[in-house]
């Protein structure tokens, strides 16, 4: 980065980050103002209590999508533990570890559906693709990992895995774990109990009513958003070796692209995941024409209409149509 390059983005940065924090401390002041009223039964108290935790739940995705940042170390570019500082503390309310986050988020850029059975959420692989109970099952745990939070289970299991497991056996378990170190087990494990204790003093300090009002309810909210929107950039769309391309880029909506932090630009992302949040439009990265057949959804509505496609299951040891 140039002089005037890293000013910019150190002020678009700044300004960025006091949104965040703003507008979240702004809900909780909001959920906090309606706790009594909404108990006492006031009018519309409710309702609006309910609407102010649904949106610090879908505000927690914007603290998630912020330290995704982090992760890709371009927050604070040049100076590492700042970066990784600020985006842990973004992820303390989640009680995620960027160690954690980092590792996973390098395997899925890194083997972006190469084959079924690589970073492939949507595709089961079995020894019996055409058995009709099994076929069952598997659009079962779509559409619960999907619509009922469950790949935000999915998600916390990874994390237990990682905290939790013998660096040889995680290993043997999962590709993901190569280069994983005790160091960064502890750390992360760190963290993890870093983020239990923020819930735990919040409920003891405050009372379980506010503790449900801040973070416990805006929690589910979140897992459910979360499930909802983590692969519809990716469901159905091409498998092989070029991974980057195996994606797809979202029309963007200014309401979206400003919550999102231009997330819908997902192909230029995969292409070069240096380019930070704000310089993704111009940056716009056009899919070559061999995975072109990606692009055939616009919105975010259509994406998520996608989803209820179901998975894709197919035969153990079946080489995939590249790109199909």
């Amino acid at each position: 980065m140039t002089a005037d390059e890293r000013s910019l983005h150190a002020a678009v940065t700044t300004h960025m980050l006091l949104e965040t924090c703003g507008v979240a401390a702004l809900l909780v002041a909001l959920a906090l103002a309606l706790l009594e009223p909404a108990r006492a039964g006031v009018g519309g108290a409710r309702v609006a209590l309910a609407l102010v935790v649904a949106l610090e739940g879908c505000w927690l995705h914007r603290l998630y999508t912020s330290a995704h940042e982090a992760v890709h170390r371009k927050l604070i570019p040049g100076r590492r533990g700042l970066n990784d500082l600020l985006g842990q503390l973004l992820l303390l309310p989640l009680a995620v570890p960027i160690t954690v986050f980092r590792k996973i988020h390098a395997f899925h850029h890194g083997q972006n559906r190469r084959d079924y059975e690589h970073a492939a959420l949507d595709t089961f692989v079995t020894d019996h693709p055409n058995s009709r109970a099994r076929r069952l099952w598997f659009h079962l745990l779509w559409y619960l990992g999907v619509f009922a939070g469950g790949y935000f289970i999915h998600g916390v299991v990874s994390i237990l895995l990682f905290v939790c497991l013998p660096l040889p056996l995680a290993r043997r378990v999962s590709p993901a774990f190569k280069g994983w170190r005790r160091r960064d087990q502890l750390r992360s494990l760190l963290c993890v109990a870093l983020g239990i204790v923020l819930h735990a003093a919040i409920a003891r300090s405050c009372g379980l009513a506010v503790y449900t009002v801040v973070l416990g309810a805006p929690m589910l909210v979140f897992a459910w958003v979360y499930s909802l929107l983590v692969y519809i950039y990716h469901c159905r769309a091409t498998y092989g070796p070029r991974v980057r391309d195996n994606v797809r880029s979202l029309r963007r909506h200014w309401l979206l692209s400003w919550w999102l932090l231009n997330f819908n630009e997902h192909v230029t992302h995969h292409g070069d995941p240096s380019v930070p949040w704000y310089r993704l439009p111009a940056a716009r990265r056009e899919l070559p024409r061999t995975h072109a057949v990606n692009q055939d959804i616009a919105t975010i509505g259509a994406a998520i209409l996608n989803l209820l496609r179901g998975p894709v299951i197919v035969a153990r040891g079946a080489k995939p149509e590249v790109p199909g």
